[in-house]
């Protein structure tokens, strides 16, 4: 199929949900929630899209939902940004995925979802995948079946119209001294990613659903940032990642102060919180949270699930208001799609979700916002929050602390998509 052929978004997208073991369940509205309609943001039928390559995915136009940056006034106070991501997202019987879609929908916010690219590879083609290092056919997080792909297409396709973004989490997720990501070069991690990138751009060759609706993005395009297994191998992926155009990272560790480009990209790594009960801070991970309380045993003492969970809920929320009421440093939390100890980290997050998305002046966005927002900005404004310590409002005032001249925007909005033709 040629990459430039163009169909009518509404007919083509109607008959794969048909086809579809996606389902496109229609909701409440009447719409079907995998077909394009005004609450999904997609083109308006009649409107034409161009599939890419095999036909898994396609250019739809400019990404629905995602707002424009606007650079600060001066003396203006920042907004409060916070960020939650989701490690290897994928959707399984426990329907994690579309749970958080919806209660992102509730809370005026949008997410990241890092996906995996070997939850998009059939078992049965698993050897396709080339892992640097391993065997062919090698991962430490396994692949999917037929139904598990189609679930995955579709949260995937459902969660881009909403606005939220796309990166990834690479595919076979090795960790450790033996083979594991820490131990890549440059052009391994080049390999990796460009396999990462093809399993989502040729599901439908591999798969043989050639009736389900692509996904409506050019993952070329959309794919601008990762967190890395494990939060190992950092150093050579980002230098791998500056080579490809990537805009940012979230492999590290970081305080609440206001992020800075380095190697080229914009580190968004995820923060130090306070950690209820102990003299030590925490990073806001759910998979820390829970070493830090069960051990390696992801199912503990169920006697304290409740308890685990109030800590990770009261230490993300009481860094929040340390950055909201302070120097409104950006939150970066991380998560996995995961049932640890009962499913209390997941609870915690959507607590946290309910807490904070809707407080005024605070925007919950995905990693492409908030580094679309930083580009925006004056570079000297930026500097200066960078001289906040964490938790450290200024104490003149915001209108005070930041009521220097700027220099001018530059012509347009950087870092915001170009309009294709």
């Amino acid at each position: 199929m040629a990459a430039t052929q163009r169909i009518a978004v509404g007919a083509m997208v109607a008959a794969a949900c048909a086809a579809s073991f996606a389902g496109c369940a229609t909701g409440s509205s009447g719409t079907k929630e995998g077909a394009p309609g005004p609450a999904q943001g997609a083109p308006a039928p009649g409107s034409v899209l161009r599939l890419i390559g095999d036909g898994s995915t396609a250019y739809t136009g400019s990404q629905p939902h995602l707002p424009r940056p606007e650079r600060l006034s001066p003396g203006q106070k920042p907004p409060q940004f916070v960020v939650f991501s989701w490690d290897g997202a994928g959707e399984d019987s426990q329907k994690l995925f579309s749970h958080f879609r919806e209660v992102a929908k509730e809370n005026n916010a949008t997410m990241t979802y890092f996906l995996s690219g070997v939850y998009l590879l059939p078992e049965e083609k698993r050897e396709l995948y080339k892992p640097p290092q391993h065997s062919p056919g090698r991962s430490d997080i396994g692949f999917n079946d037929e139904q598990g792909i189609a679930d995955t297409l579709k949260q995937v396709r459902l969660a881009w119209l909403e606005g939220n973004e796309i990166g990834t989490h690479f595919n076979g997720h090795f960790c450790g001294p033996d083979g594991g990501v820490g131990t890549w070069s440059v052009e391994e991690w080049k390999s990796e990613i460009a396999q990462a990138k093809n399993f989502v751009k040729s599901w439908r060759t591999n798969t043989g659903m050639k009736r389900t609706a692509p996904l409506p993005f050019d993952y070329d395009k959309e794919l601008i940032g990762a967190r890395t297994p494990c939060l190992e191998g950092r150093k050579n992926f980002v230098e791998a990642a500056r080579q490809l155009g990537f805009r940012y990272d979230s492999s590290g560790v970081d305080n609440q102060v206001w992020p800075k480009k380095k190697e080229g990209l914009w580190d968004l790594s995820m923060q130090l919180v306070p950690f209820p009960g102990h003299s030590y801070e925490q990073l806001t991970m759910d998979y820390n949270f829970m070493v830090n309380q069960s051990g390696t045993k992801t199912q503990g003492d169920p006697d304290k699930f409740d308890y685990w969970g109030a800590q990770m809920r009261d230490g993300l929320v009481q860094g929040f208001y340390r950055a909201y009421d302070g120097n409104r440093a950006p939150l970066i939390i991380g998560n996995h799609f995961e049932s640890w100890n009962g499913g209390t980290y997941m609870r915690a997050v959507e607590d946290v979700v309910k807490t904070v998305c809707t407080k005024p002046e605070v925007r919950c966005v995905s990693f492409r916002q908030l580094a679309d927002w930083l580009d925006a900005q004056d570079p000297g404004t930026l500097a200066k929050l960078r001289t906040l310590k964490v938790g450290e409002a200024p104490r003149q005032g915001w209108a005070s602390f930041l009521s220097g001249h700027p220099a001018p925007a530059p012509k347009g909005v950087p870092g915001a998509p170009a309009e294709e033709p």
